[in-house]
This record gives structure tokens, sequence and C-alpha cells, in this order.
């Protein structure tokens, strides 16, 4: 099982068509760094695809998510990041509000 201490949300759009560079480059533009055993969580425009970027202290990992109907609940107002706890992220996964 993959380690996750810290779950971050960026609250700007990600191209769902980025690979795991672009959305690297994207965590060290937004976050400075990618951190060992932290989530970076990326929504598209629309709010029903979700990527999450994880370092798990050795490389990264990719995943997506998308929901077939709805959207997830997604900050619009808040610039820059937010941290998530466990609860709020597993809300969010499931297109629940948080």
């Amino acid at each position: 099982m993959i380690r996750v201490d810290a779950v971050w949300l960026a609250v700007e759009p990600l191209d769902m068509r980025a690979g795991t560079e672009t959305a690297l480059a994207r965590v060290v533009n937004v976050f400075g760094a990618a951190k060992p055993h932290h989530a970076y969580l990326f929504a598209n425009r629309r709010a029903n695809r979700m990527k999450v970027l994880v370092h798990d202290g050795i490389g990264v990992w990719l995943a997506a998510r998308r929901l077939n109907s709805g959207k997830f609940a997604w900050p619009r107002d808040v610039s820059g990041t937010l941290t998530l706890t466990t609860q709020q992220l597993d809300a969010l996964v499931l297109g629940l509000p948080w």
C-alpha cells in the first residue's frame, strides 16, 4: 500500500490529457516540490474528472477518476491550494460534498 501523510488540493484546473510529467511540473510550480508521501489532487474545468499524483518516496504515481454523472465538490473561489483530511478526501473521491 502507498503511504500518504498529506493530501493537497490544487484549485486551478488541469487538462486531463496531461500525463505524469505535466502533472509533476504543475506540482512543482504550485507547491514548490513533490514531497515524499504526499498526494496532489487536480480536477478539470467541469470538475467531473480528477487526477491524483502521489510521491511514494521513490517515484510518482498518477491515477485518474471520472464521475459518470454529477461533479466533484471542487472549490472555485479559493486561490492557491488546500489541504484535506482523510474524511474530506473520502467524500471528495465519492463525489459527495465535504
